[in-house]
């Protein structure tokens, strides 16, 4: 199998790490608007590094890795899919609701493959917690908490190009309380906090973030985020039933100490970012997409995924500047 991948940064050096080593993928091309920076990867990983992105739609591959910017993602996907090519491509589509739905639009026309990267769907914690969910083992489910805390911010000048901290952020959050909990999110309220460092502020976005969501059997969810966890990178999820309560991300590297005298001791080493917590979740999700391309599976996160969960991240946004409950059906996009 050959594939393209375009986008040589943080993640999409993972990815291409990943893909240069699965069995099946014999040819990997890789490219970037930092040409040196493609072609040191390709060195590295054996790899071939592309003039541009026009050569990894006429050089021949099976198929494309978005990693690019994420103001390139909706263009890329449109062109893979006018091209008849599957795509795996990084969350998100795209920042907004109408460029999200022109190209799903765009895939749905070409009747092409587009795969999400929500990796938290192949994190074997998340998945025990779907499968105590759906067995009934919890019994009724009554209350989720889920969590998202950054050891330490991104770069300034990402900020105001990230979406803000529902989109970019918590959005993973979003997509795997649905995943996990088979519901969907009918209503939420949000906040959020701008007090910490003026770069949020200058960038009009928030650093720290809350949303209550209801979902559609009146299970309730809290959602938190920040992007000032000094202790470490802290992702959780705890689930609390009629018969059982479980959680995901607990264990001797979660970044949390217990003031208890006879609690757990502090992490020896705490995680400190997304790539190592998650490193597992997505070789895995890169592994599902080529079963997707040789026709061995069907596709585990399409592009309507990303989509409910923009929705319910554009739902907090006006929740947060409205300072009201808002419902789901007010935001466009839904299957009705």
């Amino acid at each position: 199998m050959r594939i393209g991948l375009i986008g040589t940064g943080r993640i999409g050096t993972f990815h291409a790490t990943a893909l240069s080593r699965h069995r099946e993928v014999g040819s990997l091309i890789v490219t970037d608007a930092d040409s040196a920076r493609a072609q040191g990867l390709a060195d590295q990983l054996g790899a071939t590094a592309a003039p541009t992105v026009d050569e990894i739609f006429t050089w021949g591959v099976d198929a494309v890795v978005i990693t690019a910017a994420t103001s390139a993602h909706a263009e890329l996907i449109g062109r893979a899919a006018r091209s008849g090519l599957p795509v795996f491509c990084e969350k998100p589509i795209a920042l907004d609701l109408p460029g999200t739905l022109a190209a799903l639009a765009e895939v749905d026309a070409a009747g092409t493959v587009l795969q999400l990267g929500f990796q938290r769907r192949f994190d074997s914690g998340y998945a025990a917690a779907r499968e105590a969910v759906r067995s009934g083992r919890l019994g009724r489910l009554h209350t989720v908490r889920a969590m998202t805390s950054d050891q330490s911010p991104p770069p300034a000048d990402y900020l105001p190009l990230s979406g803000g901290l529902y989109r970019d952020c918590l959005v993973h959050d979003f997509d795997i309380l649905r995943w996990v909990t088979g519901r969907e999110v009918v209503e939420v309220y949000a906040t959020g906090s701008d007090a910490g460092p003026a770069m949020f502020r200058d960038a009009r976005d928030i650093d720290t973030a809350a949303a209550v969501l209801t979902l559609d059997d009146g299970t309730l969810a809290t959602a938190t985020a920040t992007r000032l966890n000094g202790a470490g990178y802290d992702v959780r999820m705890e689930l609390a039933g009629e018969l059982d309560q479980i959680g995901v991300g607990l264990d001797d590297r979660t970044p949390i100490t217990s003031t208890e005298p006879a609690g757990p001791p502090a992490a020896d080493k705490p995680w400190m970012g997304f790539l190592e917590r998650f490193g597992p979740a997505y070789e895995a999700e890169l592994a599902a997409f080529v079963e997707v391309v040789r026709g061995e599976r069907s596709n585990p996160c399409d592009g309507r995924e990303a989509l409910h969960a923009l929705r319910i991240a554009e739902a907090c946004e006006l929740s947060r500047a409205e300072r009201r409950p808002v419902r789901l059906a007010e935001i466009p996009g839904g299957r009705d």
